[in-house]
């Protein structure tokens, strides 16, 4: 089940307690302390969050914010969550909380973050972070100095198909690493504008994914090269109608990550699929590494991972290994992160990381729109430690 069609079943089924169920326990022990919990957007990606919160045990959601108070109030009523408002200066003077949750407009995710952490919060912000490499790290840097922790989506790097895979290049399985690939996209959202305006786009909304564990697998990049470009220059949006678009809705974007490896990552809101935008249904490796010795497809997608096909030269039938999700779901993050905060324990995830990817994200349209390769500013702690 893709993520949109997670939350409009979620939804329609009526209550947290269904789709509660099916999201993993995050510790089986009681929690050293619930950490009071304050979710900012209360729009499509909620109808996923909300859950894995509220079934938390490390959480306590205090209050919800939107802009439509309409909405705010609904997700209140449906998860039983006592305070909500209609804006964010209404929600950082009323009910006390210390975690922000932000899943509002990716556009809208830089200033929001900025209020939070001036207040004292510690922020789990949806993708992106900031709109620029240099906004993300003055916010990186506030929290820092203010003793406070900032973390963002997308969380592939949790999965157990990714230690898998990290598992096996740190084994040298593969031999020398020469390349990988990855695609990820769909036909466009069709409920609201913003992914085709301003800062919005195929990169941080698709490719993000695939960026993230790319660069998760193989290191931090040198170099970006790309091609962007709009393909359908206007689109038919439920919050507005008929838009013009601005951002790109195909990109092809190459990485070098140093010592000759080279890899290809691809997104776009063009990309029909026969059984829809379906992560149960996505069979086919969405992305792939290959070596002087060694093959490795992820099956399905990265944020929905079904298993990881390897084959080498010693064994050259392809095997299937990781098809246990071990509780792994994409929306869990934010729950990930409290249970962080509550217990002392580090995720995988970090935003040295998400903030890498931004700067690729805004490095590929420079290089489209120059015409050349742009040299990298960013790292993050690499290899990504995923345990034995």
């Amino acid at each position: 089940m893709n993520r949109r069609e997670f939350t409009r079943v979620a939804f329609l089924t009526g209550g947290a307690a269904a789709t509660a169920a099916a999201l993993p326990a995050l510790a089986a022990e009681a929690p050293a302390r619930r950490i009071r919990t304050g979710v900012i957007g209360c729009g499509s990606v909620s109808n996923s969050y909300l859950p894995s919160l509220t079934s938390c045990s490390f959480v306590e959601v205090v209050s919800l914010c939107d802009l439509k108070p309409d909405r705010a109030r609904r997700q209140a009523a449906r998860f039983k969550v006592a305070h909500h408002y209609p804006h964010i200066d209404a929600m950082l003077a009323g009910e006390p909380f210390e975690f922000l949750v932000d899943l509002t407009d990716m556009q809208q995710h830089e200033g929001i973050n900025r209020r939070a952490l001036e207040a004292g919060k510690h922020v789990w912000s949806e993708k992106p972070i900031a709109n620029t490499l240099a906004a993300g790290q003055e916010l990186l840097r506030r929290a820092q100095q203010k003793g406070l922790r900032l973390w963002g989506a997308p969380i592939t790097v949790q999965s157990p198909q990714f230690a898998f895979m990290a598992r096996q290049l740190a084994a040298g399985k593969l031999g020398r690493v020469a390349a990988a690939h990855a695609d990820y996209g769909h036909e466009g959202p069709d409920w609201s504008a913003f992914f085709y305006e301003k800062l919005g786009g195929s990169m941080p909304d698709l490719a993000v994914y695939n960026l993230t564990s790319l660069t998760g697998l193989l290191g931090p990049a040198k170099h970006v090269t790309a091609l962007c470009s709009i393909v359908t220059a206007e689109r038919t949006v439920g919050d507005k109608g008929r838009i013009r678009v601005t951002e790109e809705d195909n990109a092809m974007v190459l990485l070098d990550h140093g010592q000759g490896v080279i890899s290809h990552i691809q997104s776009g809101f063009n990309y029909f699929n026969p059984h829809g935008h379906d992560g149960s249904q996505e069979t086919r490796h969405t992305l792939t590494l290959v070596g002087s010795t060694g093959f490795m497809g992820l099956v399905g997608y990265d944020w929905a991972p079904l298993g990881v096909d390897l084959a080498t030269k010693d064994a050259p039938r392809l095997q299937r290994h990781a098809t246990d999700a071990q509780g792994y779901v994409w929306q869990q993050g934010a729950a990930l992160a409290a249970e962080c905060l509550a217990t002392g324990k580090e995720l995988l995830v970090t935003p040295e990381h998400a903030l890498h990817v931004l700067e690729i994200i805004t490095a590929a349209r420079e290089s489209s729109a120059m015409g050349r390769r742009i040299a990298l500013a960013s790292t993050f702690r690499w290899p990504v430690v995923v345990g034995p």
